[in-house]
């Protein structure tokens, strides 16, 4: 029988073909293609989870609608609960939209049973906020994460050795320190945690290799689970001939992949989003848009899961839509927004169903349509929102 261990699409950089990928992989985001829920945290640690079919009644309180008193049964919102006790900064859904994992200022993961509504296991080992975590394409047991502690960190689910009450303490299996820091940096030794801060994190579709990017600057970093000592590849924006001050001025917020693994977004902070074919990253971004303003590091972008299309969060208030195949055309702006659009979301189950949260306290679910837009409802959460699932 022929070898079916997977390979790192790196080892078969030359073929530019995508033999290396499974089919049918699922997205960044591991809930149920037929889900009409999405999550939503902020930064008191809070999560809501939505029905994104139902609309807010006009007439009804502002605690009527999210659930507070006497929850109707049409209720867009149907549960809240306090996951930590510091902000949350990503929550991803995973095993069929069963568990809920939450990443936290308390320098935690943590584990949700949805239909418990319970804890039942507490990632530990980060020494700072973790930012960004990742599921594996087809093993919903495993994920990477990365941290402001400038570490990035792999997790087994499966790999529970302490217990505390009815919560299970998870260590990691791996963890890389200093992924993003220069040669000059780690021998001087981090006086700046911010500056070696991992922002984002992927687990590729090849199922055994980590995007990594941080915000000290534009560079993109590969690394291959089973030999996590070095990247085995890099990529950036700028050319070798790049000024060394301006590539360490703009550093990369975001990354998201499609659901073929084909392509990779980098959203970065000279407020240009890159595209990246994960196959030819020799070649550096194959295309760039511009539109959005990025002045900080909680804004998201997503492509979508066919990869014709890239949503990006603002710092203008607005939300823009644009057209892979026209990088040069203007983008679609969803307006709605009265501050910074931090987080948001495709629908996995809707076609053009997009979400969008912001610092004004709102969540608006959008649809769009031939790059027409129409608002469905804005609800305006307890606190202000840090991440949004579907």
């Amino acid at each position: 029988m022929e070898n079916s261990r997977p390979r790192s699409v790196f080892v078969d950089i030359g073929l530019r073909e995508l033999n290396g990928f499974r089919g049918n992989i699922s997205p960044r985001v591991a809930s149920s293609r037929n889900s009409q829920v999405f999550a939503v945290s902020d930064e008191d640690g809070h999560v809501s989870l939505f029905n994104s079919n139902h609309k807010f009644a006009s007439s009804a309180t502002h605690q009527e609608n999210t659930g507070l008193i006497s929850p109707p049964s049409h209720n867009a919102r149907f549960r809240n609960w306090i996951a930590h006790n510091n902000a949350v900064f990503d929550v991803s859904w995973i095993k069929d939209d069963s568990c809920l994992l939450t990443a936290s200022g308390d320098q935690t993961i943590k584990v949700w049973d949805v239909e418990e509504n319970k804890c039942t296991g507490v990632l530990i080992g980060h020494t700072g906020t973790v930012k960004s975590m990742c599921s594996h394409p087809t093993n919903s047991d495993l994920l990477v994460s990365g941290s402001r502690d400038g570490c990035f960190a792999l997790w087994d689910l499966r790999c529970k050795s302490t217990s505390h009450k009815e919560e299970f303490c998870i260590n990691s299996t791996g963890m890389v320190k200093g992924a993003h820091l220069s040669p000059l940096s780690k021998r001087i030794g981090r006086r700046k945690a911010a500056s070696s801060s991992i922002t984002s994190v992927l687990y590729l579709k090849d199922e055994i290799t980590i995007a990594t990017a941080g915000a000290p600057d534009s560079a993109l970093k590969f690394w291959d689970t089973r030999k996590l000592k070095v990247p085995i590849a890099q990529a950036s924006p700028q050319s070798d001939t790049t000024n060394n001050k301006e590539k360490r001025a703009h550093g990369i917020v975001s990354l998201s992949q499609d659901s073929s693994g084909t392509f990779l977004t980098a959203s970065c902070k000279d407020n240009r989003i890159y595209l990246y074919n994960i196959l030819q990253l020799d070649k550096g971004p194959v295309q760039s848009f511009s539109g959005c303003r990025i002045d900080s590091f909680f804004i998201r972008t997503m492509i979508s899961l066919d990869g014709e299309h890239i949503l990006s969060g603002s710092s203008d208030g607005n939300a823009y839509i644009w057209q892979v195949n026209k990088p040069h055309v203007d983008p679609t702006v969803l307006k709605g927004h009265d501050k910074e659009v931090t987080a948001v979301d495709w629908s996995q189950s809707e076609i053009g169903k997009v979400v969008t949260a912001s610092d004004d306290f709102t969540v608006i679910k959008t649809f769009h349509h031939m790059f027409g837009t129409t608002v469905e409802h804005r609800d305006q959460p307890l606190l202000k929102p840090n991440s949004i699932y579907f």
